[in-house]
């Protein structure tokens, strides 16, 4: 039995990826391993997959001054010690990294042991955790064109990003009744990343008695963002986190509003629905999202409004527009090129362990 390490963590987006990849995995008799961290989202996500789970140190590297920046050296020291004995002991054929510094001390246990790693970069520019991972890997597959010049060239794959079966699977008649909609008027997803958005939350309810003119609301604002004052609006429903019945949302979804992290995005491009992206500001992050969210627009994927640009009034006329538009979006979206990348990934991953 070929034997592999699955690692990635810190938010949705680096574990996502992981989760589409585990039923082809299993399906080829793969051994599966997953690496992540003691507290990050991604230990609820796999065990709830029914993966075998070890939890290591993991500390941030931060460009910026913080009192943490003096400790989590050490945090990351622990980790690369722990990942070494967990590697040394499941003895993998490949590992395979989505991102996240939960995975640089994996990767770097990997080299240590010789362990090919192949890595993955969501984003159009690879972030500081798969920079510091380079060096480790054997190849680094990417969502977007853009993307390869930011790489070294013999280790760069263009695959796209790896789509779970299951949200391509939803029935719209299962969400309109996981959420007691009545389906009447068009549906209007909102979703702000899987540790919400208080900006995206904060502009859509600010708008949201006029939405409801029009639109029925399924907004999954993120853990610790619900409204009670909110709960007696008809036709609005509220959640902080959906996982099994996600598909079903989607496929009720006429319109999405979301952020622009890129394993989203290429979920909703699978999905083609009709969206309105807000990627997070640069002020708060590297600028990825905005990256990200101006690819989708050039190609016709996409309506792009940024977090400075929001107001009630230019964010109702976007709404109001990506409706009247929506046939474009999804006939653009029908025209892509772009494919799921479970496929490549998978094809990649075999031909790397086979090597070993």
């Amino acid at each position: 039995m070929k034997k592999i390490i699955l690692t990635g963590g810190g938010t949705a987006g680096h574990v996502t990826p992981n989760l589409a990849l585990i039923p082809e995995l299993r399906e080829r008799g793969y051994e599966i391993l997953y690496i992540g961290s003691y507290k990050g989202i991604e230990r609820e996500l796999i065990e709830k997959a029914g993966i075998d789970y070890r939890a290591i140190s993991s500390g941030k590297l931060r460009r910026y001054f913080d009192l943490k920046n003096f400790t989590d050296p050490f945090r990351v020291l622990r980790g690369y010690m722990q990942s070494r004995s967990i590697i040394k002991k499941f003895a993998p054929d490949v590992i395979f990294s989505k991102g996240g510094f939960v995975a640089v001390p994996v990767t770097l246990a990997a080299k240590h042991y010789k362990v090919p790693v192949i890595s993955h970069e969501s984003d159009m520019t690879p972030g500081l955790a798969n920079k510091l991972s380079m060096p480790s890997a054997t190849k680094i597959c990417c969502n977007f064109p853009e993307t390869l010049k930011y790489l070294p060239k013999d280790k760069a794959v263009l695959t796209g990003s790896p789509i779970r079966r299951e949200i391509l699977s939803g029935s719209r008649e299962e969400g309109l009744r996981y959420t007691g909609l009545t389906g009447q008027k068009p549906v209007l997803l909102i979703i702000g990343g899987s540790l919400g958005s208080v900006k995206v939350n904060e502009a859509m309810r600010s708008i949201l008695d006029r939405l409801l003119e029009r639109f029925d609301v399924i907004h999954i604002c993120g853990k610790g963002n619900l409204d009670e004052s909110l709960e007696a609006k008809k036709g609005y429903v509220q959640y902080e986190y959906v996982d099994k019945p996600l598909k079903d949302l989607f496929a009720a979804a006429d319109l999405m509003v979301s952020r622009a992290g890129a394993n989203a995005i290429c979920e909703i491009l699978a999905l083609k629905k009709p969206n309105l992206l807000i990627p997070l500001s640069a002020k708060a992050s590297r600028g990825d999202q905005i990256l990200n969210a101006r690819s989708f627009e050039r190609q016709g994927f996409s309506m792009v409004m940024e977090e400075e640009d929001i107001t009630d009034e230019s964010l109702v006329r976007a709404i109001d527009e990506l409706w009247r538009d929506r046939e474009k979006y999804i006939e653009n979206m029908k025209n892509s090129s772009q494919s799921d990348g479970v496929k490549a990934v998978i094809e990649l991953i075999e031909k790397t362990a086979s090597e070993k």
